[in-house]
């Protein structure tokens, strides 16, 4: 005889294998920082990516990466994201905050005519991605869900 125990709905949220893409999510993307691409730390920093938690609960990001296609990584360290919040992810230098980063990059990461924005976990797993730049005869269909999520790439 095998018995089962039902739990209520709620206990979904405290499972360990929760799936995170459910709650932290690529929201923007300015790929192509407005004005001239001089390399100076105003430019640099107006290039970034916003990261929303979409839940109430804080969601720690020790060890999350964000990555381009080229293989340039961000890693969080110590960032813990609060519920319904996002944390603004930026190429050049500054001070970090609750809601800015900066991956203190002296060049751009972000390619202008297209890449793609990936977000995955501590474990190394697929959360988010968002691409621009691209046409579904390029890349073989909606590869990636993030483009069509916003409303289209973004020009």
């Amino acid at each position: 005889m095998v018995g089962a125990v039902a739990l209520p709905a709620a206990a979904a949220d405290h499972h360990p294998g929760r799936d995170d893409r459910a709650r932290v999510v690529i929201g923007d993307v300015q790929y192509d920082s407005p004005g001239r691409d001089d390399r100076s730390k105003r430019s640099l920093n107006k290039e970034w990516v916003d990261l929303t938690n979409t839940t109430r609960r804080a969601v720690n990001l020790d060890g999350w990466t964000l990555s381009d296609e080229a293989g340039h990584t961000y890693t969080f360290w110590h960032f813990r994201l609060e519920g319904r919040s996002t944390v603004r992810v930026h190429t050049g230098e500054g001070r970090d905050s609750r809601t800015d980063v900066y991956q203190g990059r002296r060049n751009y990461v972000w390619n202008n005519d297209r890449d793609t924005a990936t977000l995955r976990n501590d474990r190394g797993r697929f959360v988010d991605d968002e691409s621009w730049g691209y046409h579904d005869r390029d890349r073989g269909g909606d590869r990636h869900g993030g483009g069509d999520r916003h409303g289209g790439f973004r020009r």
